[in-house]
This record gives C-alpha cells, structure tokens and sequence, in this order.
C-alpha cells in the first residue's frame, strides 16, 4: 500500500474572516480521502495562539478540547508544520492569505498549497496589485491609494467604491454615493488597514474565473456571473447569506468573445503576480462598451464544496475531491522542483 501523505489543514487565522475560514476547512477536512491522507487540523485562533484537536482530524474544529495550545507560532509551528508532508492553509486574509504563512512554510521547508510569499502578498494589497496589473498590461478601474498623513479626496465622481487596500470579503469595503459619506467610509476602512483605496463604480455585470495549476501551464475554469441578491453590490451578506448571492456559468450575458477574454486575462494576472496552484479572478464586465477589467485575484478563495471556486471548476469537469487532489500533487510538485535551486 502507497504511504498516505500526511497533511496539516490550517483553520481559523487571526483576520476577520476567521469562521469563513473554519467553515471552508470543515468541508476540506470531510473531502479527502482517508485512505491517501493522513490529515491533521491546527486551528488558529483569533488571538493567534494555534491549537491542535484531539482525536478525528474531521471532527468538528469548533467547540473541541485541544490538546497543545502555541502561544507563540516563531517557537513551536515550524516544528509542527516540518512534520508533515504538505500544508493546506485555508486561511483568508491577513495573518494568513497574505504571505505570513507561506513564509513559515518556506522556513519549516515544507511543501504547500497554493501561491508563495510574493504572490499572496501582492494579491492581498489591492493598490500594489491594480499597480502591477496595469504594468502587465491587463485593465483594470482607476483608483487612488490615501496613505496616513494624506488628504481626503475623490478624483471620480459618485458612486465610488472606498475599501481597506488589504482585505477581504467585502470587510470594511463602502459605496459611497455622495460626498458627504465618503470620510465616514474612509474611516471605516482605516479600522482595517493603513493604506485605503477609492475606487471608481464600474456599471457592469460581475464575472468570476477560477484558475489552477503551476508555471508554465495553469488552466483557467469557464467563467461565472455573480448575481447579488442581498444589495446592489456584492457585499459580506451577499457573499455569505443564504440566498444572498448565485452563480451562474457560464455568464449568460457575455459573447463568447468576452468569456475567452476573462478567461486569457485571468491567465495573464497569475502568470504576472508569480502565482501557483490556485487563484480565483474577479472581473467586471463594463454595460457600456464590454470592456472586461480585472478586480483582483484571491490567492485562497472561499472552500467550501458550494464556494464559487469549487464550483468553477465543477462546472468544468473537475469535482471537489478532485480539485483538492490537484492542489496537493502541484504543491508536492512545486516543492520538489524548487529544491534543486542553489541559495
């Protein structure tokens, strides 16, 4: 019998998007399959320290005993994380999604899933990332970044988008109608983060595109249409409500044309941020003349079976259980072909 792969899940995280994590590590955990891994969940909590459950990996990570709390991650998680063979961190946001992780992985010299450290870094800070974006050549919406010190003001028009340039799930994001709420909305990002964007509207249909692989060839899923129920826009209650949001794929509005664009562009964002294993792509597809803009790249996407980067694929003949195969094979792959390298 082939060894199982021993494999570490991590859950939780320190961002607001904690019990988003934990839900998308349960369906993970329940996915694979026990007769190829050996899995091992390490739930982190919001304060940090990191926690290893007792007992069925795929029992429940909320409301469990632990047995080891780690106060301090510098101490004790390299040692953890060295003592298996790939590391599945379905953690979103910062602390997590942002590079923070993928650095200790690369410490521990343990293989893992999904970008490294500069790819989720870039992809995490929607200024740098729009930036680099228009260096590529791939389009995307104006906006400006307002750092500490710098004044409040919108070069746009109404309405604008204003949100933490490092964050997700819609957290701390505002659309602001008129002038006299866009300080409120500016203040309400800064809670999140240092560095705030304001963003100009774009009127248009929102398209997703799930992307998978390593260099040089990733694949890009069909596309799907966001459809939000809960507001005009898709905020945290449409994305997270049930019922507050639906995907259809592929987009029913878009030419073909355009699918195949949103598809080349989200290929072209991975390939230029420097991501491997997996990337979910959002797009807006502007009403007035088609044009598709890139909106940002989301480095560890929602997990669950029903999450729309599961679904994107699924939609294009790769189940769950399989999609999670492949995220291990790459990041087994990526691991053993990146130590050949001379430091």
């Amino acid at each position: 019998m082939t060894q199982r792969v021993r494999l570490a899940v991590l859950a939780g995280g320190r961002s607001s998007e904690h019990e988003i994590s934990l839900a998308s590590a349960r369906s993970v955990a329940a996915a694979l399959d026990p007769a190829r891994y050996d899995v091992r969940t390490i739930e982190i909590g919001r304060d940090g320290r990191w926690s290893l459950p007792p007992g069925d990996p795929r029992a429940a990570l909320r409301g469990t005993k632990t047995v080891e709390t780690l106060p301090a991650p510098a101490d004790s998680a390299p040692a953890t994380l060295g003592s298996v063979d790939v590391v599945l961190p379905i953690l979103h946001g910062p602390f997590g999604e942002d590079g923070t992780v993928q650095g200790l992985c690369e410490l521990a010299g343990v293989a893992y899933v999904g970008p490294g450290v500069l790819a989720s870094s870039v992809c995490m800070d929607k200024d740098v990332f729009k930036t680099l974006m228009r260096g590529a050549g791939v389009p995307v919406a104006r906006h400006v970044a307002l750092r500490l010190g710098d004044r409040v003001e919108n070069p746009f028009g109404y309405p604008v988008f204003v949100k933490p340039a490092n964050m997700g799930s819609s957290v701390g994001i505002s659309k602001v109608r008129e002038e006299a709420e866009l300080e409120a909305a500016v203040g309400l990002a800064r809670r999140h983060d240092e560095k705030v964007m304001i963003e100009e509207f774009v009127d248009g249909t929102e398209v997703e595109v799930g992307v998978l692989g390593n260099l040089p060839r990733p694949i890009a899923s069909l596309p799907g249409e966001v459809i939000a129920h809960n507001s005009d826009w898709y905020d945290y209650s449409s994305k997270y409500d049930e019922g507050g949001s639906e995907l259809v794929v592929p987009p029913p509005g878009l030419t073909d044309a355009q699918i195949e664009r949103a598809r080349e562009l989200a290929l072209s964002a991975f390939v230029a941020t420097s991501c491997e294993g997996m990337a979910r792509a959002d797009f807006f597809v502007r009403a007035s003349d088609g044009e598709v803009l890139m909106n940002e790249l989301n480095t560890i996407p929602g997990f669950t079976s029903t999450s729309f980067y599961a679904r994107l694929f699924a939609a294009s003949g790769i189940a769950y259980g399989e999609l999670l195969d492949r995220l291990i094979e790459l990041a087994l792959e990526r691991h053993d072909r990146r130590r050949g390298l001379e430091y």
